[in-house]
């Protein structure tokens, strides 16, 4: 996958490049209502364990997620037309809706972060539309899980009501939670500005939510379609496209883990490509939550990446922590 990137924005330059994405914790935790003032505490949080990365003299793109807040929009858009026969906005409007508000949050909260260690570098939101085929299996398949969750009965009435469609959410026993579309990646469309934004020292925040969905049709233009893009797979997309030397997905475990929730759980720290992609196979990773970020680290890896890291963003910093994946496995330089 992403093979058509070859020879795109390759740097003689020695400064490293991460490509860091933030996982829906980083913004929202599971217990949370989703007030701004929860929102802008973890967001800050997080950012702080992205400082040592900047003062090891990384450049850096932070991507994000949206589950939750698309999911709140939706939910909006539903009560503004059921009270006030508001007209409700498509998914994609929502979509780019999240990442302005997001990224908004994002960019003061990170300027902040800068301004208390005394680090002076500019930092800017960048609206990202990314291609998907129109014609995807996802489409008659929805699997990418946005929102609240939902009781059984809640959940039945609101597929007889709207035709939502429901899965059962893997976190929460007994609970479901809406499922829209999520096509692969294909593009980005400004994908040239941001390599060059960032290469030029800027800090970049793209690709929330794993992008606005649109697809081109016979004469270029520019159409869009009612999906959520898993926000990992267009992370690892813009991290080959722009040759990142690392990929950094922060999740809310410090491994990750073989036979997960197990009496034989094992923690995986070093892996590489081949053993990585057999697990995978085996279906070690859960597809519900694990196996889509190991996907997209591999798709990186795959793509002349160095290193893919996952970890909990506290734990960013402590190299003892996080699972690194390489083309090769090799301890020694993995700990460098």
């Amino acid at each position: 996958m992403f093979a058509h990137l070859a020879g795109l924005y390759k740097s003689n330059m020695k400064q490293k490049l991460a490509v860091i994405a933030l996982g829906g914790n980083a913004l929202l935790r599971d217990t949370e209502t989703g007030t701004i003032e929860e929102q802008e505490r973890n967001t800050t949080d997080t950012l702080e364990n992205l400082v040592h990365l900047l003062t090891d003299g990384y450049d850096l793109v932070i991507t994000h997620g949206n589950g939750p807040q698309v999911g709140n929009i939706l939910m909006r858009n539903d009560a503004g037309e059921t009270l006030y026969n508001i007209s409700p906005m498509p998914l994609d409007i929502c979509v780019a809706d999240s990442q302005g508000g997001i990224g908004y949050m994002i960019e003061r909260m990170m300027r902040n972060v800068l301004n208390k260690h005394g680090i002076d570098k500019n930092i800017v939101s960048v609206m990202s539309m990314v291609t998907v085929d129109h014609k995807d299996e996802a489409f008659q398949n929805p699997t990418k899980r946005i929102g609240k969750t939902y009781s059984e009965a809640d959940a039945n009435l609101l597929n007889k009501q709207k035709g939502w469609q429901f899965k059962p959410s893997p976190k929460h026993q007994g609970a479901w939670r809406r499922v829209v579309p999520s096509p692969e990646p294909i593009d980005i469309l400004n994908k040239e500005i941001i390599g060059k934004m960032v290469r030029e020292g800027n800090i970049v925040i793209t690709a929330g939510g794993g992008g606005i969905p649109v697809y081109l049709d016979n004469e270029k233009n520019v159409r869009t379609v009612d999906a959520v893009i898993d926000k990992d797979m267009t992370s690892a997309l813009l991290a080959s496209t722009i040759h990142a030397d690392e990929f950094y997905i922060l999740t809310d475990v410090p491994f990750i883990y073989k036979d997960f929730g197990l009496p034989s759980q094992e923690k995986l720290e070093f892996l590489d490509y081949a053993d990585t992609l057999e697990y995978l196979k085996a279906g070690t990773f859960g597809e519900g939550s694990m196996a889509p970020k190991i996907r997209a680290c591999l798709n990186f890896i795959e793509n002349g990446g160095q290193k893919s890291v996952i970890t909990e963003a506290t734990k960013l910093e402590d190299k003892s922590y996080g699972s690194k994946i390489t083309m090769y496995y090799d301890n020694q330089k993995l700990a460098q």
